[in-house]
């Protein structure tokens, strides 16, 4: 028995409309006649490309915020360092 092929595009309206429906991806599996580890594996793959792609808008968001948070952790720490190293010349006198 031959497997059956599908197109990329057949796969991405699949996975559009177990995005947008209310349907179960059992449902959406057995509406369009493809076993539920296809389609689970299909998801999975665009999820994965998904994410390997360009940089998204949220990523960039984020790696903005923990550089600045990044930032102010070391300014912090250094001024926690030049304390200590004041308070043990001080305790030393």
């Amino acid at each position: 028995m031959k497997q059956r092929e599908f197109t990329e595009e057949f796969k991405r309206e699949a996975l559009r409309i177990l995005e947008t429906s209310d349907l179960t991806i059992k449902q959406v599996a057995s509406d369009l006649g493809i076993g539920l580890s296809t389609l689970n594996r299909w998801r999975r793959d665009f999820r994965e490309a998904d994410l390997l792609s360009s940089p998204h808008e949220d990523q960039d968001k984020e790696l903005t915020r923990l550089r600045k948070e990044n930032a102010l952790l070391r300014a912090e720490r250094d001024l926690l360092k030049k304390a200590t190293a004041f308070f043990a010349k001080e305790g030393n006198r």
